[in-house]
């Protein structure tokens, strides 16, 4: 069986580097699995690498979706298992990089949600619950039906809300093991750092997205049409600085948001991280190095 192997952690904490230097030293190419990080113009405020940033190493799923167009863990699901096979017809070794926890348990759990088509009926529904009684109301809901999905959304996020609660509806009879295909050995490292330190590097991120140039990539957005009724635009760092804008909100106060939100991801994304079966624990310090002896303890 084929061996992939994954590296997730939560943001901030350098996974891109690591990932950058294992791909180096095993011939591997890198996979993305960000949410935000698959849309074209979203650069700043994904912390999405720049070319020279990657040295050499090819990297997959990054920047190739319409910040317009909606893009399910389905779709992620499907474009993963063909890039998969691709990176492996040229002997190289698919490295997956990323923190979007749903894609990463839809991937090594094979799930199909392929069949899972748009049911109006339980949108109508789940609508007519969202404006009669409000987003944490809904937000509830999808909480007691399946909290790991909620952990993977944002309460302000009511597209998500009800796409989720629409497939939850649906998966007894829709969503099943796929069982057609090929499957791959995952071998899935959670990078590990102390709280203070990871804590840190998320707030010194977040004033380096505003050095960059956050606010004007975000008026460039707003330009092209885009707005907060896009999914592209519901990632953290662009919604607040709309609604901050529009609210009459300071630079300063938007940051303090960015920063505790991002921390609260974080914290989900650790949490999600515990769930998973498996997963092997590796201190962020000298990350690449443990890696590969874990990688060598198992091919021996």
């Amino acid at each position: 069986m084929e061996k992939v192997i994954i590296i997730f952690g939560p943001t901030g904490i350098g996974k891109s580097k690591v990932g950058i230097e294992l791909a180096k030293k095993i011939n591997g190419e890198i996979i993305s699995c960000d949410s935000m990080q698959i849309y074209k113009n979203l650069d700043i405020g994904t912390a999405k690498l720049k070319n020279e940033e990657m040295d050499g190493i090819k990297h997959h799923l990054l920047d190739f979706v319409d910040p317009f167009e909606e893009f399910s863990v389905g779709q992620y699901v499907k474009y993963v298992k063909n890039t998969i096979n691709e990176i492996l017809s040229r002997n190289k070794v698919p490295i997956i990089v990323g923190g979007t926890g749903l894609y990463i348990s839809a991937l090594i759990n094979n799930y199909d949600f392929f069949n899972v088509e748009k049911n109006d009926e339980l949108r109508n529904k789940y609508e007519n619950i969202l404006n009669e009684k409000g987003k944490e109301y809904l937000y509830n809901i999808l909480i007691k039906l399946d909290s790991k999905r909620a952990k993977e959304i944002n309460v302000n996020d009511t597209k998500r809300i009800i796409r989720a609660l629409e497939i939850n509806d649906c998966k007894k009879d829709n969503i099943k093991t796929n069982k057609v295909g090929k499957n791959y050995e995952f071998i899935i490292f959670g990078l590990h750092e102390y709280r203070e330190k990871l804590y840190e590097n998320i707030n010194l991120r977040t004033e380096k997205m505003f050095q960059e140039g956050l606010i004007q990539e975000i008026n460039k957005l707003k330009e092209m049409g885009l707005n907060l009724n896009n999914q592209s635009m519901q990632g953290i760092g662009y919604k607040e600085v709309i609604q901050g804008m529009n609210e009459g909100r300071s630079i300063e106060e938007i940051k303090e948001i960015i920063k505790r939100k991002t921390r609260n991801y974080a914290k989900r994304q650790m949490t999600y991280m515990r769930g998973i079966k498996n997963l092997i624990w590796i201190e962020k310090e000298n990350a690449c190095k443990k890696i590969i002896e874990v990688l060598n303890d198992k091919h021996n």
